[in-house]
């Protein structure tokens, strides 16, 4: 006989971590599916070395899951989001500063790694929430009634509704039949933490100049060190041979880059490259299937958006759950609706920032930078982009 679950989640990265214990906070069963276990170490095999900040729609979310609690005490708060046009001789900076809107940070920065870590064990709390980890989603097949869907082990499960969470490359989406749009930036992402003189003060910088932003993220202390984490975006074959060089060879090339605002950069972890690229999905829903995350939307790491447009996807399932009912038509098809508008108004706007960062002509660069200074110097616009930044 197949066993029953209310909500079926695959994946457990921390999007499908999230949505388990937004769920199962509200009551309901859920069994959440993925081919291996997180990797909650900072030192173990395969440790997602990358940094995320939780906006603060992201926060409320997840302190109404009782999810917060464990994050909280690792929090490293985001007051500015300062960008510097570094192509302009002298540099032009703007900061963006959360006390024009809020009382409270933009966000708070955890590690990937730290993120799986605590949601994994707010998990864990939750009576209703049962974890199959080494086990993949191969079939599903849907009618009115609900979904049935076969796992690896050769067990099958029967669920009123599946979230797919499993990532840019879905095997859900795949077997629904919802194709995907791809924009290849031929760009990757080079991930790293390095440690500095200047204090970052919750500072959050995003250095433009050519090939994409570089970003420093702001890090706990450790060791008396001042730290931060960096995302450098630059052209794919560029950063295949940084991720040859020696320490030392890299440590030069990445303090060219900084432009030196935090005065000197000195790596303290390994390299972690990532590939760059926007995808949609054509559609966010089949019957009792609810496409969430990267199997919806994968978009460039810029301006923080990535996770926390996934987490705005969690939510507004969870609201259509309660007043819709669990994977009904109507609560699909309201799905598509509150959804879509968000996700593609973001991704274009995400993709016109980064495709104007790469910008290497200096006429070009100079406009970016009269850009940056006007939507910075008009107080409404200002307040109106960070804002929209948050979602709020």
């Amino acid at each position: 006989m197949d066993m029953q679950t209310d909500i079926l989640i695959s994946g457990a990265g921390p999007a499908g971590l999230a949505a388990a214990c937004v769920f199962g906070a509200e009551g309901h069963r859920v069994t959440l599916v993925d081919p291996a276990p997180p990797v909650t170490g900072e030192d173990a095999p395969g440790a997602d070395l990358r940094t995320t900040a939780l906006l603060q729609p992201a926060r409320d979310l997840l302190d109404r899951a009782g999810a917060w609690a464990g994050l909280a005490p690792h929090a490293m708060p985001l007051d500015v989001m300062r960008i510097t046009d570094a192509s302009q001789d002298p540099p032009i900076s703007r900061d963006f500063d959360a006390s024009d809107i809020s009382d409270t940070a933009f966000g708070w920065n955890f590690p990937n790694w730290l993120l799986r870590r605590e949601l994994l064990a707010r998990v864990a709390e939750l009576p209703t929430v049962t974890t199959r980890f080494d086990t993949a989603v191969t079939g599903l097949f849907t009618r009115s009634s609900g979904a049935r869907v076969t796992l690896s082990d050769g067990s099958r499960l029967r669920a009123d509704l599946v979230v797919a969470c499993d990532g840019r490359d879905s095997p859900l989406r795949d077997l629904a039949g919802i194709g995907a749009r791809t924009v290849d930036y031929a760009q990757t992402a080079l991930v790293f933490a390095v440690r500095h003189d200047h204090p970052h003060e919750n500072v959050s910088t995003e250095i433009h100049r050519s090939g994409g932003p570089f970003t420093l993220v702001p890090l706990p202390d450790r060791d008396g060190c001042h730290r931060s984490a960096v995302v450098w975006m630059d052209d794919a074959q560029a950063h295949a041979r940084r991720m040859d060089l020696s320490d030392a060879a890299f440590e030069a090339e990445v303090n060219d880059r900084s432009a030196q605002v935090m005065g000197p950069l000195t790596l303290v972890s390994p390299r972690a490259a990532w590939p760059i690229i926007s995808r949609l999905a054509d559609r966010l829903t089949a019957p009792r299937l609810a496409l969430a995350a990267e199997a919806a939307h994968a978009m460039p790491p810029i301006g923080a958006q990535g996770l926390n447009t996934s987490l705005k996807d969690i939510a507004a399932l969870r609201d259509l759950v309660a007043s819709e009912g669990v994977g009904t038509p109507a609560m699909l098809r309201a799905y598509q609706r509150r959804r879509w508008p968000d996700i593609a108004a973001r991704m274009a706007g995400i993709d016109a920032l980064n495709r104007t960062s790469k910008l290497d002509i200096g006429a070009a660069q100079a406009f970016r930078a009269r850009g940056i200074a006007a939507l910075h110097d008009i107080a409404p616009i200002r307040r109106g982009l960070m804002r929209l930044g948050l979602g709020t």
